[in-house]
């Protein structure tokens, strides 16, 4: 359809600029070098006219395929394809190439294009909104229709973000000597978000940047303790500047954001007032308090109140969600640490219902590590391990173990583990035995075990891409639920 005609009947409908559209495929036609100059910007949707389209997306195939893409070659293209009517005829092609852009303003014209395209599609998502809220489905509730309306924004703004692209070797080097000049300058010399917990920290550098993170155990070894502990810690240690523009960058500790799956954010917060105060969660749920101890939880929540820590308790959230509400959080109050407890607990929403859970975990672990490239942020996710470390003598947990573990174990950067000994041997006790005089050497070197591996608790890094494997140490107080730094003359935590 000619220029003009589709204007005069379309102008006024949705957003758009022909003559910008015109524009730039007028410049294709004259030189082909400038498809590269808008490839990574349009897409042939993005056009309003579908004349523009169906030009757009044969001169690119042309392109790509190394052949010439002008009006001599356009025209033969549409002759046989018995459409050259349909897109103005040759008359309409050589008008194109009357109306070529030339120079830098050609990327001009295809980032309005492309401005114009999320323009009407947000036209399109606010018609469709308005007709899903008039006659819903069947399964389609408030609370479904909203997150049905934040997935498409957020797809939508995710559009409007163009990647990165390639960058220079001189570049990469810039940041990477951006990266240790920031370890240099701290005391620690950790270049990622420090947990607080030294040697952890000296064995990892920190939770770095786009990062995927397991932590793992079996039930009762603490790992949703330990990663509420480096929640607090990396948020406590929270600092950030006001830059230039207005906008707040971290440079100190991180905005943490924390999925919990598993328990309530009630039950979340009454653990850290726990480790803050000293007072056990068992007694601060029943209430066995005196004066003293109500005021600190008092103190301890006034405390923590302006920690930048957040926590979404949605059960059996979708992957999909999850990143929807990652963004948003990102967006509105910034993100530099994310934490999901636990990793088996995020279900997919892809409607296909032979998928078994295998490949339901695949599709996760891909979609956390791409979410954490995409936002820049470490992800520390937790995760469940089989029962076949309880059928072994040694029950430290190794690789293998991890549930699904072929693509947890692919996709992460760093897999840990978490492995108490004290609670295995505690519930060897030998009993006393009459008939056997070895019976009380056997409590003796049960016991004197005991009082050596009591209150300490191993984190065993089983892979680590960019580092070291191995094992550390940590204090962990099981009364409260609290991790910390094991002294190095004995087990005592170091105070704060």
């Amino acid at each position: 359809m000619p220029l003009d005609d589709h204007a005069s009947e379309n102008t006024l409908t949705a957003p758009n600029n022909l003559s910008a559209e015109a524009a730039v495929l007028g410049a294709i036609l004259f030189d082909n070098n400038a498809y590269q100059r808008v490839a990574d910007i349009l897409r042939p949707s993005d056009f309003y006219a579908p004349a523009h389209q169906e030009l757009y997306d044969v001169a690119a195939t042309m392109i790509q395929q190394g052949r010439v893409a002008d009006g001599v070659t356009l025209r033969e293209h549409f002759e046989k394809a018995e459409k050259l009517t349909e897109i103005g005829g040759a008359r309409y092609l050589e008008q194109l190439l009357d109306s070529a852009a030339f120079g830098p303003e050609v990327s001009d014209y295809a980032y309005m294009i492309r401005d114009l395209a999320m323009r009407r599609a947000l036209v399109d998502i606010g018609s469709e909104l308005k007709g899903r809220a008039l006659t819903p489905g069947p399964d389609e509730d408030g609370a479904r229709q909203i997150e049905l309306a934040e997935r498409q924004l957020f797809d939508l703004a995710e559009r409007g973000s163009t990647g990165r692209g390639f960058t220079s070797f001189a570049e990469a080097l810039v940041e990477s000597l951006k990266s240790a000049e920031a370890a240099f300058k701290r005391e620690g010399k950790i270049a990622g978000i420090p947990t607080m917990l030294r040697d952890l920290d000296d064995k990892l550098g920190g939770f770095h940047r786009s990062d995927l993170l397991i932590l793992a155990g079996r039930p009762s070894m603490g790992k949703t303790s330990l990663a509420t502990n480096i929640a607090y810690n990396a948020a406590a240690a929270y600092r950030a500047e006001v830059q230039d523009d207005g906008s707040r960058k971290t440079v100190e500790g991180a905005v943490v954001g924390f999925f919990s799956l598993e328990m309530s954010n009630e039950q979340l917060a009454t653990r850290i007032l726990a480790e803050r105060t000293g007072i056990t969660t068992h007694r601060i749920r029943q209430g066995d308090l005196d004066k003293a101890d109500f005021e600190r939880l008092r103190e301890a929540t006034e405390e923590l109140q302006n920690l930048p820590l957040y926590i979404d308790d949605t059960g059996g959230i979708s992957i999909s969600q999850l990143a929807a509400r990652a963004r948003r959080l990102q967006r509105s109050a910034g993100l530099d640490l994310i934490v999901i407890d636990y990793l088996q607990l995020i279900t997919v929403t892809n409607g296909n219902s032979n998928a078994n859970r295998v490949q339901e975990v695949t599709q996760i672990t891909t979609a956390l590590k791409a979410l954490a490239k995409d936002l820049n942020v470490p992800i520390l996710a937790l995760s469940q391990l089989s029962r076949a470390v309880e059928q072994r003598d040694d029950k430290r947990p190794q690789l293998s173990d991890l549930r699904e573990s072929g693509s947890i174990e692919q996709d992460a950067d760093v897999v840990m583990f978490v492995y108490r000994e004290e609670y295995y041997l505690a519930r060897s006790e030998p009993g006393a035995d009459p008939n056997d005089p070895s019976s009380n050497e056997k409590w003796t070197q049960w016991r004197a075990r005991m009082d050596q591996i009591y209150g300490i608790a191993e984190v065993i890094i089983g892979k680590q891409r960019h580092g070291p494997i191995g094992k550390v140490d940590l204090a962990f107080d099981a009364n409260i639920t609290r991790f910390g730094n094991l002294d190095r003359a004995g087990i005592e935590r170091e105070e704060d």
